[in-house]
């Protein structure tokens, strides 16, 4: 396991690598980051900004997208993976922020997690992005990249993962960190070809040091 020092050490050669690494959906408010973030289940933030490009010109509040048959919105959404589920969740959602938040999404993490369709990452993300507050949202790249590196185990779920982060990282630093490993996931250290043979933390990395060797060995 990876000490505070150390981890510090990668997230500051993360920052090198990525100086802008940022929320890639697109959104402007919270509510339609919320909407897109609900999308991005499964699913490559780069579809969910193609569909979310016309979504969101034609959806601007909870009540349009209750203004319209489900399977309208399913066609809306239809590129989208699970986009049957996802629909229902989307409605939902926008039938209970009228009845209980005045059409508003309400900034409380607790209050986020009641909503449709909104599990613990999601709300991470929303209080984090749109609200300013710290948080750590772990999706698959932060979880890969925590394991890869020694932060977590292997064996740790996702909330196990996410408290560890929350406990070796200042949480001044917990927003920025959820954005560095994020790029450093998807665009540097990648499930199927990780840049290993190119990365500034391999004599850290566990995972990245058995992959050197394995390739060593298959070149001899």
């Amino acid at each position: 396991m990876l000490t505070k020092a150390s981890i510090s050490y990668c997230l500051n050669e993360m920052e090198k690598l990525f100086p802008d690494a940022h929320c890639e959906l697109r959104h402007e408010n919270a509510f339609e980051l919320t909407i897109a973030v609900l999308l991005s289940a499964q699913c490559t933030d780069a579809l969910v900004n193609k569909v979310t490009l016309n979504l969101f010109k034609k959806y601007k509040t909870p009540e349009d997208y209750l203004a319209v048959p489900l399977e309208e919105l399913e066609q809306d959404i239809r590129s989208i993976g699970l986009y049957r589920n996802k629909a229902k969740h989307i409605r939902n959602l926008c039938q209970r922020l009228l009845e209980h938040y005045n059409g508003q999404i309400p900034s409380d993490h607790a209050e986020l997690v009641t909503l449709p369709g909104v599990g613990r990452k999601t709300a991470n993300v929303v209080v984090s992005v749109a609200f300013g507050k710290p948080a750590i949202a772990v999706d698959t790249h932060v979880e890969r990249v925590s394991k890869r590196l020694g932060i977590c185990r292997w064996k740790d779920s996702v909330t196990e993962v996410e408290n560890t982060l929350m406990r070796k990282i200042p949480e001044n630093e917990w927003s920025a960190t959820h954005h560095r490993l994020i790029f450093f996931g998807r665009y540097h250290c990648k499930a199927q070809s990780p840049k290993c043979d190119q990365c500034p933390l391999l004599s850290l990395c566990r995972e990245g040091k058995k992959r050197m060797k394995g390739k060593i060995t298959s070149e001899q």
